[in-house]
């Protein structure tokens, strides 16, 4: 079954074509089809990686502002 975004992708590419298609030989793709459905994971991680984070970040200044320090020291 294929996905039609990356049907659609391949579709609109005109003449970058050849460009992609040298592209995803060079780097080891049996087809271009394949070529598109890597790049497309690897951008979904990489906003899941930049989600994850952005939480652990807010999760560390939250714990940093609950701590309280005694004004004697």
């Amino acid at each position: 079954m294929q996905n039609q975004e990356i049907v659609k992708m391949i579709d609109n590419l005109k003449g970058r074509r050849g460009y992609e298609e040298k592209r995803a030989s060079k780097l080891g793709f049996s087809s271009l089809y394949a070529y598109f459905e890597d790049k497309i994971l690897k951008k979904q991680k990489a906003i899941e990686d930049e989600q994850k984070e952005l939480e652990a970040t807010k999760i560390e200044s939250q714990t940093k502002t609950n701590k309280k320090s005694c004004g004697c020291c």
